[in-house]
């Protein structure tokens, strides 16, 4: 049976999920704020409060992603622990990705037109003297249940996934490559097959990655 971690209320969210978060919602903002501005009573947000919602563990995470059609639904993936899900909102959460070789995860996507639909790219694509790398890309097409390698296995350090929101099978992946040393498979790597092909679409030499990627909110063939 799968270990489940159950977490406590606390006025302190993860600082790199807090990080995340924040810059999504500036980034929201940024585009809202321009179209409808608006002023909303203090008192409709006076009593959120940030808390902890686990699970409760060392290191550090980069990797995070909900899903729209279900508000409960959460991934998070650990920087040498693999992939993470809850149902509940964070009550519980329980891991997705131990019977795969690799434990490391840069980032964790979820295609916006299906649920099922969930990438993983493997390394933690942080430069820092203690580091974890992987060996590619990953795909589930049953919400996490089971996932199938992909490719991109030289890449080593995988910092960004961005998924089409019309078309599950379209995606992006920022690959940063090597963290000691130079090495070809880098840049920005694009599949229109759900990752069964990818090919590099942006690349300048053998010494410089890719880390983030966006798609412009209005029209995601411009990236």
């Amino acid at each position: 049976m799968a270990p489940v971690v159950r977490s406590a209320p606390t006025q302190v969210l993860h600082g790199v999920i807090l990080e995340k978060t924040m810059r999504k919602s500036i980034a929201i903002l940024f585009f809202l704020l321009p179209l409808a501005a608006q002023n909303f009573d203090p008192k409709f947000y006076a009593g959120l409060r940030w808390r902890s919602i686990g699970p409760y563990r060392g290191g550090r995470t980069v990797g995070a992603a909900g899903v729209p059609q279900q508000p409960n639904v959460f991934y998070i993936g650990v920087n040498n622990g693999g992939v993470w899900k809850t149902d509940d909102a964070g009550r519980t959460w329980f891991p997705v990705f131990d019977d795969q070789p690799t434990g490391s995860i840069g980032d964790v996507a979820v295609a916006p037109s299906d649920p099922n639909t969930v990438y993983a790219g493997s390394g933690e694509g942080l430069q820092r003297p203690d580091l974890s790398v992987g060996d590619g890309m990953y795909r589930s097409t049953d919400a996490g249940k089971t996932w199938r390698h992909l490719g991109l296995r030289d890449g080593q350090q995988i910092a960004r996934i961005l998924v089409d929101p019309r078309d599950p099978r379209r995606l992006f992946v920022a690959v940063l490559g090597h963290p000691y040393g130079p090495n070809a498979e880098r840049g920005v790597y694009r599949s229109t097959d759900g990752g069964d092909r990818f090919d590099r679409v942006l690349y300048k030499d053998e010494n410089t990655g890719a880390v983030d990627l966006a798609f412009d909110p209005r029209n995601p063939a411009i990236v």
